[in-house]
């Protein structure tokens, strides 16, 4: 009977992917384990698991804790999502990770994954990701690491080159993709099929089929549409002169690239914004009263028992049942791809069974391809280094060579960003000042 923990199962995820879990009827039974280091969110995980566990009528057994150690021991799957400091998209540490580079004409939409937001958020998040390791090494060797803490890829190159936890990162961003694509061109989702492969938020749709034919003609024709355009407009950029659609949203994308968010005036045209978060979090997030979890909760919404578009329940199953299932993961390049650096994370089609989570390799991208990717992988690569060895100087650099700060900022003017927010964040960092 399979055992699954959820670290960080106070937020949304830790509803969604229990009812994931359960939507399988070869799942429905072991134990589903939640920790939270927030009680009250983690109360109200634990009551909302169990009403799915009574609405399916299965021996299930619940278990929850604010110590993780308490319930690691014995675990198949540990699904980590957790927040370092704070609120993953609110309050402090992510409001100053936006503000600071703001004042230094660095426009963030999200800020989690790549440039002074995503390079922050793993230097004060990474030390918490290792210590689960090194416990899931003690209590639970064999156990899989399911992650969907950002940043991804940097997080997970960390955990796969300091400890020996069997770790995999997972996003939704090709599901959700996949689904646009096949709403943009107006077919049937089931009829269209894809090969993607990159960096996390940055994945290439080497491949879109519709039908078995190839689909691009009727997406570059889908562009034109100014209705669809309008709908993702830097994607469609990135399409129109790289000849590759990409994984992630406009507004999230135009991060990671030096094209778009460099000057005010191209933000509007762009359908971009600047992200301008409360210093103060929003009071009880997904749980706060009347929000729609709540009221699912207290039974005044019905409960979807379905399972979402979510890959950790398909890896469960597919591991403890040997059923097989495709996915894409982020995982070592072990000659995955192979014009990106061995070792980095990369984003690749999986295969996935009782022996566990199988890369595939694709060869080489594109070049062009491979060099945006490249620009990421550079600075995620330094910033690794940076938290294994504590070294203040390769984290310096891995900011001073993200592509957006570059885009906007002079050697200087970067020195003096990464020094306001070492100072902020000192408390979860004293190693930066």
């Amino acid at each position: 009977m399979p055992r699954t923990v959820i670290i960080g199962a106070g937020s949304h995820f830790g509803a969604r992917l229990s009812t994931d879990i359960l939507a399988h009827p070869e799942l429905r039974e072991g134990a589903i384990a939640l920790v939270d280091i927030d009680p009250e969110h983690l109360r109200c995980a634990e009551a909302y698991v169990r009403k799915v566990v009574e609405l399916h009528g299965a021996p299930v057994t619940v278990e929850a804790s604010t110590d993780r150690r308490a319930l690691l021991e014995g675990a198949d799957f540990v699904i980590v999502s957790v927040a370092v400091g704070g609120p993953a998209y609110s309050g402090v540490p992510y409001y100053r990770e936006i503000a600071i580079p703001r004042r230094y004409g660095v426009s963030q939409q999200v800020g989690d994954t790549i440039g002074p937001g995503g390079l922050f958020r793993a230097f004060r998040t990474a030390p918490t990701m290792l210590a689960i390791c090194r416990d899931l090494e003690e209590l639970c060797p064999r156990a899989l690491v399911l992650n969907y803490t950002n940043p991804m890829a940097i997080l997970c190159w960390a955990m796969t080159e300091a400890t020996r936890a069997r770790c995999v990162g997972l996003c939704h961003s090709v599901q959700h993709t996949s689904r646009q694509l096949a709403e943009y061109i107006g077919k049937p989702f089931e009829e269209t099929s894809s090969q993607v492969a990159g960096i996390n938020h940055m994945a290439w749709f080497l491949e879109f089929r519709w039908r078995g034919e190839d689909a691009y003609p009727l997406l570059r024709a889908a562009m034109e549409n100014p209705e669809v355009l309008a709908r993702d407009r830097v994607r469609f950029e990135l399409f129109r002169h790289f000849d590759t659609f990409v994984t992630e949203s406009s507004p999230h994308l135009s991060e990671y690239v030096p094209y778009f968010r460099k000057r005010p005036e191209l933000l509007e045209p762009m359908g971009l914004q600047h992200r301008d978060p409360e210093e103060r979090p929003a009071a009880a997030g997904h749980w706060r009263p009347g929000s729609r979890l709540r009221r699912q909760l207290e039974g005044l919404e019905p409960i979807d028992l379905a399972g979402s578009p979510e890959y950790a329940s398909s890896i469960v199953q597919a591991v403890w049942t040997g059923a097989p299932a495709r996915i894409n993961a982020n995982v070592p390049n072990a000659g995955c791809i192979t014009n990106l650096p061995a070792g980095c994370c990369v984003e690749v089609p999986c295969l996935v069974d009782a022996g566990g989570v199988q890369p595939c390799a694709v060869g080489a991208l594109p070049p062009q391809l491979a060099a945006l990717n490249l620009s990421n992988v550079v600075s995620q690569d330094l910033a690794v280094q940076a938290i294994l060895e504590q070294d203040a100087r390769k984290a310096y650099h891995a900011l001073l060579l993200d592509p957006l700060t570059a885009a906007v900022c002079a050697p200087w003017e970067i020195r003096a960003m990464f020094d306001d927010l070492a100072e902020a964040e000192a408390e979860w960092t004293p190693w930066l000042r």
